[in-house]
């Protein structure tokens, strides 16, 4: 190779080099800033539908859990696949979940954005507890809630459950 060659190759390296640490920082930034509502009140609101849901999800009430889903759910699994039907993600959570499963939410993970028109997008962290193996570890996992505002009702329309 010649000498020009050699001199392209490092300069080229090189930048690529800076700009990948320039990339790590920005992704640093991201990670380090403090999340502030964007609505405080719709917020709260979020917050206390999450409760709402998840105690009644806990205590197996089905029908308060029903309640908060649209008619047009889908449920995303990273696991499981996509359910399109209320009616069979009911099914699943009372046959699979039931005195089963636990879930924790994990204090201060919600972040509440508001969809203009539509209602808000909900993004946390939770635990699940098998309750048949109490020794079992948890590990947090991300969770995202679509809720929808049909005049003053809220209701959940898309879940994606990452685990």
């Amino acid at each position: 190779m010649n000498i020009k060659k050699i001199t392209s190759i490092l300069i080229l390296s090189f930048l690529c080099f800076i700009q990948s640490i320039q990339a790590q920082e920005t992704y640093k930034e991201v990670l380090e800033t403090e999340y502030t509502p964007i609505n405080k009140e719709l917020y709260n609101i979020i917050v206390a539908l999450d409760k709402e849901y998840f105690d009644a999800y806990n205590s197996c009430d089905m029908e308060k859990q029903k309640s908060l889903y649209s008619e047009n759910l889908e449920f995303f699994h990273d696991k499981g696949g996509v359910s399109t039907s209320k009616q069979d993600v009911l099914a699943a959570i009372e046959e699979n979940i039931c005195g089963k499963v636990t879930r924790t939410l994990l204090e201060g993970s919600i972040e509440v954005y508001p969809i203009k028109d539509y209602g808000a997008i909900e993004i946390g962290y939770h635990k699940f507890y098998n309750n048949q193996e109490p020794s079992a570890k948890s590990k947090a996992s991300k969770f995202i809630l679509v809720w929808k505002n049909e005049d003053g009702k809220w209701l959940i329309t898309k879940v994606i459950s990452l685990h």
